[in-house]
């Protein structure tokens, strides 16, 4: 038999490095394209309260819609199991591989100040890294179409992790764990998705400005676009307030994993804690184009086949860390995430005037629960749909 102390760990590293394999499919209401404000509104909290009601559901769930001055909270179930106080606009949360659009925020803010390149090199800024990774470009690496393989689907990346859940390995050593293995594919010939890819954008970073990725990140993204409640921690800690993050599996109690692991292990792939709040506030500003200049933007907005993981809603398409949400309800802009006890999703339209923000203090994937990411895949699209009325 299991020790708490085993399956604690064995849910946080199968919960890090766990594959999404699912078949795109829009699942959105039969209501019209075009809902009233209201009638959205409503649709969006019935769903909401029907997901957090299922005995393998999320405890609780928040979603910020803004389409006017102001955003709105829709909520339901509880921050922390055992209370009755749902989840806020200013409790920080993991946001997971949304993590991968604050790193396109800096990347493409270096481009647009001209000490990197989308077409700059690994072999150019990281010469220590594998020969065979050289030619690989920076919109590559953005893009996920580098070839490089996902260092947290490594072989050695489980054990590794499980030794130490709360002391990270330095940055850099991240990439280890895959330096020895081909590249999958010819770079820029197909596109897949890889935490590693944003560990290299990180590190490019570093290289060209001479600052941490932490500094730029600071400078280019939080500051500018007043970002006061978003960080990289690298340690296990999360700012408070807070929702717990939980595993839950039935007919087990849900099981607490919010600081089960440090954010070093994820780094700028996963690391960031922010708020609703600050995640809505960063998807209008990132999609806008606000860390960025004209030109950088227009070849991020370059898409080709390829969806987030977690699928965002409808139709999706892969840019620079940003992918393209096709909806009934109109095109959307963002990221999803997901990681132990937390899944996430951020979307804009084009000019950032209509946002949307979902926090669920669970991770719910399609591999390990088909039924609920379904639901929640629905709820992605009631979101937008609401945004856009």
């Amino acid at each position: 038999m299991r020790s708490p102390h085993e399956t604690r760990v064995r849910h946080v590293v199968g919960a890090l490095i766990a594959g999404v394999a699912v078949v795109l499919v829009a699942v959105f209401p039969a209501a019209a394209a075009t809902p009233t404000p209201a009638a959205a509104d409503a649709a969006l909290d019935k769903a909401l309260d029907r997901l957090v009601a299922q005995s393998d559901g999320p405890p609780g769930i928040a979603v910020v819609v803004q389409r006017g001055a102001d955003p709105v909270l829709h909520s339901a179930g509880t921050s922390v199991v055992g209370s009755t106080t749902p989840i806020q606009l200013d409790d920080h949360v993991r946001v997971a591989s949304v993590a991968k659009a604050f790193s396109g925020a800096v990347g493409t803010s270096v481009v647009a100040s001209g000490e990197l390149s989308l077409d700059s090199t690994i072999g150019e800024k990281l010469p220590t890294l594998p020969k065979a990774w050289a030619a690989v470009t920076l919109g590559q690496l953005l893009q996920h179409t580098s070839g490089i393989p996902d260092f947290s689907k490594s072989k050695e990346f489980g054990p590794a992790l499980t030794a130490s859940l709360l002391v990270p390995p330095p940055h850099a050593q991240l990439l280890t764990y895959v330096e020895n293995d081909p590249l999958l594919f010819e770079p820029g010939s197909k596109y897949q998705y890889s935490n590693s890819d944003n560990v290299a954008v990180a590190l490019m970073v570093e290289a060209a400005t001479g600052h941490s990725y932490e500094a730029e990140l600071a400078t280019r993204v939080l500051g500018p676009l007043g970002l006061t409640e978003t960080s990289l921690p690298d340690d296990a800690a999360v700012p408070t307030p807070f929702a717990h993050g939980y595993v839950v599996s039935p007919p087990d109690p849900a099981e607490d994993v919010t600081s089960a692991f440090a954010a070093g292990w994820t780094w700028s792939s996963g690391g960031v804690v922010a708020t609703p709040t600050d995640a809505n506030n960063f998807v209008r500003g990132y999609v806008a184009g606000k860390t960025t200049n004209a030109a950088t933007r227009k070849a991020q907005f370059t898409f080709r086949k390829g969806h987030s993981e977690p699928p965002g809603p409808g139709t999706n398409t892969a840019g620079m860390a940003v992918f393209r949400y096709q909806t009934p309800c109109g095109t959307v802009y963002g990221h999803t995430g997901n990681t132990a006890g937390f899944t996430h999703f951020i979307a804009a339209s084009n000019d950032g005037s209509r946002s949307v923000s979902v926090a669920v203090n669970a991770q719910i994937i399609p591999d390990s629960n088909p039924t609920r990411f379904r639901d929640l895949r629905a709820i992605f699209g009631l979101a937008v749909c609401a945004a856009m009325a």
